[in-house]
């Protein structure tokens, strides 16, 4: 089985496209389409549906994706494993990470690597804090620099490398009074992140506690874009304290410390590679050095 053709099956899957995974393997669609005939001869079985411009998996489709996923996975596994036997650190090295902690964490972080390591191609991705929890856990990442999870999935070890406050925070202007209650924050417009995420559920925890509900008016997943909203007075919200400046108020809100964690998270399944390991170690300098 050629792991070309296994490779254009996986990312023929995410884009539900030939013509999009087309230019992401940087192939015509043509040649795609060549590769996944080839399987489909192979595994005699149809594992896409053609509907319009639109592909979905058939049965053995989604049968087949984590199985490819897996194989892929191993063997980049391998390659890494044997080449990271002469010691050198280079190669790729394929990190997930939210976009506060692109902005606000890693510049000083990536300074230092770049130039104590020129031969590792970084390859990064913003997402939100779980999905890039989930990229690892599927092997399409070897590292996730995030927002630490409450729980976290068995298969995958998370580290802290950075405690984050957090505090409530409103327009300077607001009519909010500086000492407040839950119960007051209630009742006026609040602009969260996605209850799903971790941030967002470590605030909904403590309106839950005392039966309280939120008057969300709005919901981003930006920072920046929250501390826009805020200090041009549409509501209120929660922000790192690292983030606030002469626009916003802070808030001191009775019986409620807000604290998060960030740090990295990595698969127990798989041996880092010198490229992930270096970084892990630069990560730890540089934050070592911030306290």
């Amino acid at each position: 089985m050629d792991t070309e053709h296994l490779k254009s099956f996986v990312v023929v899957s995410e884009c539900a496209s030939f013509s999009q995974a087309a230019d992401r393997l940087f192939i015509t669609q043509p040649a795609v389409s060549k590769r996944i005939g080839a399987l489909e001869r192979l595994l005699d079985t149809r594992l896409f549906d053609r509907i319009g411009k639109h592909v979905q998996l058939t049965e053995a489709g989604r049968i087949l994706l984590p199985k490819a996923l897996k194989i892929l996975a191993d063997l980049e596994d391998a390659t890494r494993a044997v080449q990271d036997l002469t010691g050198e650190v280079r190669g790729d090295l394929h990190v997930a990470t939210s976009h506060h902690i692109g902005l606000h964490k890693l510049p000083p972080v990536l300074r230092d690597f770049a130039a104590c390591y020129p031969n590792v191609n970084l390859r990064f991705e913003f997402l939100d804090s779980e999905i890039a929890c989930e990229r690892v856990l599927q092997g399409k990442c070897e590292l996730a620099l995030v927002t630490l999870p409450p729980c976290i999935n068995p298969h995958l070890q998370a580290v802290t490398i950075w405690r984050d406050p957090l505090v409530f925070i409103t327009s300077g202007q607001s009519n909010i009074t500086t000492h407040c209650t839950l119960a007051q924050l209630s009742q006026q417009p609040a602009i969260l992140p996605d209850l799903n995420t971790y941030t967002g559920q470590l605030v909904l925890r403590f309106f839950n506690e005392q039966g309280l509900s939120l008057n969300i008016s709005m919901a981003t997943n930006f920072l920046e874009t929250i501390k826009m909203l805020c200090s041009v007075g549409l509501g209120w919200s929660v922000l790192p304290a690292s983030m606030v400046d002469s626009q916003l108020k802070i808030l001191t809100v009775k019986n409620v410390k807000l604290e998060r964690d960030l740090g990295i998270v990595r698969h127990t399944g798989r041996t880092l590679s010198n490229a992930g390991q270096a970084f892990v170690t630069s990560l730890n300098k540089t934050a070592s050095q911030e306290t």
